[in-house]
């Protein structure tokens, strides 16, 4: 079984490594053209104000090495942009990068002209153009910016900010003596330098690129400071390329509020939150003690240390922690959707791989479907927390492999597939992620311009329901998802693993 495997992964090898690599690099190394990253900037805006973004370079200094980087105007991450629900405004973007980008408002139901997928809904925004979108804000909750074209590289580099949007009632959270906004993110550097990208081929497309260093809102070191007895909301944006995260601040207690697109059914003490990229997690925390705390990503096989928490002595009295609320009224208005929870399935989706010639080269067609256990590249987990393939990862490419999308009902796969539904429709989706693929792995899965329903996961039915944009298919699940179409236009689903949408991961929809 294991000789079975090695020659497969041996093959599979040949086959990557006999493609070509980095032919020419973007621009990640001279930082004389670049400023200085510059702290963030939190801008309240309200209905009917225009704000400029820019994307240009800066130069920021990460494990004390001086790095080029790409920023929002000149931050990273980009300024927090703070919108009231309801609120409509002028975003006017400039784009000062050397690849072509857009803006993408992920999560928020924004008019589909100004969605940012280039070909779909605009033109690519060249380098030293603009585009101003309009933006509306239907949903509270936590929601983030970043590029819609090459992710691998711009978002990778720093191109990412958040939208805070505050609910129109002032009781939709409990009450909190702080907010605070976090991105976990990871960034690779090999050799003091940004590991090198090909301006005209996407690598490390197996797996995904996975960083070698943790960040938190840009930085490697960051700190946040604290007085003993403050309840404190943090906002949490998964920023990064492919990791997961493990979020967790021992010695707390946490609860968890929220998730993508607002609050939960009910909030819950948890001692931890899995947040896959692109995923958001909102959950409170009372410091009663002070001293210092460290944030972390704990994994089955390791514990990262992502930034620390210093608690000073408050010699005013405590405020204590709100027991977990029963959120009455989202229940409530998630009753004209029940009835649809056990309704069948409308659409299928199977989540899979296809390696270019290996199929050829092994005289099985249909290899990738029927083969066995140990012609599978090393062992099936739930959950790929760290890259264990090497140099196979980092010289796979978008012309060696291909993630698909399969239509399990038509056999389409990636942008062959156009669902079309009509506006006000409620459309469950299943979705299996193959876990006899060449090489099984998670999953974020994004569906743009509306928001869903987790409602079961391997048959089971999810007794605790948030809207979402984004939910994370751990291998060999099956998840179904109920989808409120009411934002008309042409969509994409998607992996948010920029490296598996770039090897054809994403497929149309059309909401009419």
């Amino acid at each position: 079984m294991k000789n079975s495997n090695y020659l497969v992964m041996l093959i599979i090898a040949m086959i990557i490594l006999g493609g070509g690599f980095f032919v020419s690099k973007l621009k990640t190394g001279n930082t004389n053209s670049a400023n200085p990253v510059k702290p963030q900037e939190i801008v309240s805006l309200k209905n009917g104000d225009t704000y400029t973004l820019t994307a240009g370079f800066v130069k920021k200094y990460i494990t004390g090495q001086e790095l080029k980087m790409l920023a929002y105007n000149g931050s990273i991450p980009g300024p927090l942009i703070k919108v009231p629900q309801r609120a409509e405004i002028t975003l006017q973007f400039t784009n000062n990068t050397d690849v072509d980008s857009t803006i993408h408002s992920h999560g928020v139901r924004v008019d589909n002209k100004f969605d940012g997928v280039p070909d779909i809904t605009q033109d690519p925004v060249k380098p030293g153009q603009s585009f101003t979108y309009t933006l509306k804000f239907p949903d509270a909750g936590v929601y983030w910016y970043h590029p819609h074209i090459r992710e691998d590289y711009a978002q990778e580099l720093g191109l990412y900010g958040n939208f805070l949007v505050t609910p129109s009632t002032p009781d939709y959270w409990a009450e909190v003596d702080r907010e605070e906004t976090l991105f976990l993110d990871d960034i690779l550097i090999e050799n003091g330098q940004i590991t090198k990208f090909d301006k005209s081929i996407v690598d490390h497309t197996l797996m995904g690129r996975f960083g070698n260093t943790m960040l938190i809102n840009g930085d490697d070191n960051y700190k946040l400071a604290i007085k003993q007895g403050e309840r404190v909301r943090f906002y949490i944006t998964n920023a990064a390329n492919t990791r997961v995260y493990n979020f967790a601040i021992p010695n707390t207690r946490m609860k968890l509020v929220g998730a993508d697109n607002g609050k939960y059914e009910r909030e819950e003490w948890v001692d931890a939150v899995v947040i896959g990229p692109s995923e958001r997690a909102i959950v409170e925390i009372w410091f009663d003690k002070d001293g210092e705390y460290t944030i972390a990503s704990q994994t089955p096989k390791k514990t990262y240390t992502l930034g620390t928490i210093a608690v000073e002595q408050n010699p005013v009295t405590p405020s204590y922690l709100l027991a977990p609320r029963v959120n009455q009224d989202y229940i409530d208005s998630l009753a004209p959707l029940r009835s649809q929870f056990d309704k069948p399935v409308d659409k299928n989706l199977k989540l899979t791989l296809q390696m270019g010639g290996v199929q050829h080269m092994m005289g099985n067609g249909n290899m990738m479907d029927n083969q066995e256990p140990a012609m599978r590249m090393g062992d099936v987990k739930k959950i790929e927390w760290e890259d264990d393939m090497g140099m196979m990862n980092a010289q796979s490419t978008t012309k060696t492999l291909k993630w698909m999308l399969v239509d399990q009902d038509t056999q389409k796969t990636n942008l062959d597939i156009n669902w079309q539904f009509k506006k006000s429709d409620i459309v469950k989706i299943k979705i299996f992620n193959d876990d006899k693929s060449m090489h099984p792995m998670q999953h974020p899965i994004h569906i743009h311009g509306q928001r869903f329903l987790t409602v079961s996961t391997n048959g089971q039915k999810n007794t605790n329901l948030v809207w979402k944009d984004t939910t994370l298919i751990q291998t060999g699940d099956t998840v179904e998802l109920l989808v409120q179409m009411d934002n008309p236009g042409d969509w994409v689903i998607h992996c948010h693993i920029p490296e598996h949408m770039e090897a054809g991961m994403m497929s149309k929809f059309t909401v009419i």
